[in-house]
This record gives C-alpha cells, sequence and structure tokens, in this order.
C-alpha cells in the first residue's frame, strides 16, 4: 500500500503527492541509449502502486495507443495510490519495425526478462525495466496484441506460483478485464515479464487484445475499459457499481511450429474474433516451398481451440503457427496429459506461448 506522501520517481521524472508527470528517461543499454516514455500519476490518496507497460514487442500497435488514452484519462485526484504508464518499453523494437525481435541485437524481450545489467542491449533493457519499474509494483499489467501477421482470440494470462493468496488476488484480477478467456501457466518460469513478476511476488498479468496490427479506435477504447474496470477492481478508481462478469479459465495444450520455411497456408477458419476448434490431427495448414511446389502438411498435436495463429504468407522454420488450449480443470494437480506432446516446438506452461 502505497501512502503517497511521498514524490513518485523514475530516474529524473518526479511527480509530486497528486500530480501527474509526463517525459521520457534514457535507459543504458551498454553500447546504446533509449529513451522510454513514463507517465507518473501519484495520486492523492494510499493505495497500490499499479504498473502497466505497452510496446514490449514492435507491430502491436493497440496496446500502445490504449494507453496513451488512459494516461491522457487518468487524473491523480481520483486515484488511490500510484500508476506508472510505459507506453512504449522497448523502443528499438517499436520505432524500427521489426516485430517480436529487437533490430539491436535480434533478442525478443519478452524471452529474457527479468534481465541481465551486464547483458547484451535487450537484456539490459529487460533489467532496466525491471529495477525502475516492475520490482516497486504491487500490480504489473503487461499489454500485448496480435501483430501485424497475427490473429488471436482475446485472453488474459498469468501464472499459478503457489502461493494461495498471491494466486487468488491474481485470477481475481484477471477476470476484472471484462475478457472472457483467462489462460493459466501452470508455472511461473521462463522469461516472459508477467512469469518473472510473478516469481517476485508481485500480482501480473498479460492481457491480449487485438490483431493483426490494426490500430482501430474500437479496439484501444475497449482495451481502456478493461483497464478502467482492473483499477476499479484494485480499489485504485471508486467502484462504479459494475460486477466482473464470467470468465472461463484454459491451459495450453499445444504449441505448432514450422518445420519448413516456404509459404503457408492455414486451413483452420477463423470467424470475426472466434477462432476454430480442432481435433487431435486435424490438418491446419500447408507450406509449399515456392522453389519447387513441395508440400509440408502441418496437423494438430493436440485437440482443443486455437487462440493464436499465424496470418502471414511467408514462414520460416521454427516460426510459431499456432498455439492450442483446452478447457482447465481445476481438480487436477497436474497438467492434462495432451500438455506433454513431445516435439510441438513450445513450452506450454508458457501462458503465453506466441513469440
Amino acid at each position: 500500500m502505497t501512502m503517497n506522501d511521498a514524490t513518485l520517481s523514475v530516474g529524473s521524472l518526479e511527480a509530486q503527492p497528486g500530480t501527474k508527470a509526463r517525459g521520457t528517461v534514457r535507459a543504458d543499454l551498454g553500447t546504446l541509449t533509449a529513451d522510454i516514455p513514463l507517465t507518473l500519476v501519484n495520486g492523492s490518496r494510499p493505495g497500490p502502486r499499479v504498473v502497466i507497460t505497452a510496446g514490449v514487442h514492435g507491430g502491436e500497435f493497440t496496446p500502445i495507443d490504449a494507453v496513451v488514452r488512459l494516461a491522457d484519462r487518468l487524473e491523480p485526484g481520483e486515484v488511490h495510490g500510484q500508476v506508472i504508464i510505459c507506453p512504449v518499453a522497448n523502443p528499438p523494437a517499436v520505432y524500427q519495425g521489426r516485430l517480436n525481435v529487437s533490430p539491436v541485437d535480434g533478442v525478443n524481450l519478452n524471452r529474457v526478462f527479468p534481465g541481465d545489467p551486464a547483458g547484451g542491449p535487450t537484456e539490459r533493457l529487460g533489467a532496466w525495466l525491471f529495477s525502475h519499474l516492475i520490482d516497486g509494483a504491487d500490480v504489473y499489467i503487461d499489454l500485448h496484441c496480435g501483430g501485424i501477421d497475427q490473429v488471436l482470440r482475446d485472453f488474459v494470462g498469468h501464472r499459478l506460483t503457489g502461493d494461495p493468496d498471491l494466486d487468488k488476488a491474481t485470477a481475481e484480477l484477471a477476470g476484472s478485464f471484462g475478457i472472457e478467456d483467462v489462460i493459466l501457466g501452470l508455472k511461473a518460469d521462463g522469461g516472459n515479464s508477467h512469469a518473472a513478476a510473478a516469481r517476485r511476488g508481485i500480482s501480473a498479468v498479460l492481457v491480449e487484445v487485438g490483431e493483426l496490427g490494426q490500430r482501430d479506435e474500437a479496439t484501444a477504447l475497449r482495451r481502456v475499459d478493461g483497464l478502467l474496470g482492473a483499477l476499479r477492481h484494485l480499489g485504485v478508481l471508486d467502484q462504479d457499481g459494475s460486477a466482473p462478469g464470467p470468465i472461463r479459465a484454459w491451459v495450453w495444450s499445444a504449441g505448432v511450429t514450422a518445420e519448413a520455411t516456404g509459404l503457408w497456408y492455414p486451413e483452420f477458419s477463423f470467424d470475426g474474433d472466434v477462432i476454430g476448434e480442432v481435433a487431435e490431427g486435424d490438418v491446419l495448414g500447408r507450406i509449399v516451398d515456392p522453389a519447387d511446389g513441395r508440400e509440408h502438411t502441418v496437423h494438430a498435436p493436440a485437440g482443443g481451440r486455437i487462440f493464436y495463429g499465424m496470418h502471414g504468407l511467408t514462414v520460416a522454420h521454427g516460426d510459431e503457427l499456432a498455439a492450442i488450449a483446452v478447457p482447465w480443470d481445476p481438480d487436477q494437480s497436474t497438467r492434462p496429459e495432451t500438455l506433454r506432446t513431445p516435439g510441438v516446438g513450445v513450452a506450454p506452461d508458457e501462458a503465453d506461448p506466441r513469440p
């Protein structure tokens, strides 16, 4: 609980109690620097510290748009606690258009958290974000969406830590965004930002809304509404009398990666925001060699619902093509046998197996 009787500061950027500050803070990444944009909202009343990031990946525009709109909307006099908003957490990837990996070193930031202050530029960026933003948070919300070549169904993801109080608080947070589908990671391992935060005792979620790199206003506003609902749930904003809707809990059953380089022709259906159900062995699509026309057929290694699918035409060996989840049975003490499918190329305990 933040008492809000002190200055909120990140680097050289400061917000006195009851004020809001916007600007950039320079992060030293070893061989280069990056200017990280931030909004600090230091509320006039006590409450939790909430950190919200977007722009961990390039090509994911809706989250960036939404958090900038949220930063404009939040007024310190209405805030209990503190809110730190970082709309572009990974400037090299966002501004240089290299999607999930940084053009600086070819590293995916969302696979190296909590980073390494003595590592390469992206590892140093991860360490900077943790030491300056995330480590001081009570709650951490990391926003993503489908990039320019990715379709997905909206979902919230979080990890189970084995701490009953923390897991309960995070589950309740996950249900506060107005998104029906919540996907659990059964362990808090790996380099995803929310997993690394969970390992440090922070209530942390991943929120995925939007696809194909779209930046339409309606999707951004829907995302802002979800964030406002979460802030009301946390007590950062006053309650408005609304109640959370029902959720459906899932766990990943398989990830599918390309075993050849070529042209990708998916055969599973996308109907609006509903991504199709598949059974084990169903044909998911074909990869065609553009040189000689040879085809490699891709089959579903497990049944379930596809929450993510590659929509781009060209794929390289090892690219993620789809991620499949199944309904979660809370009475199961271990993950279903389908989650042990060998050779699918993705660690199924990750709450987001996408790139």
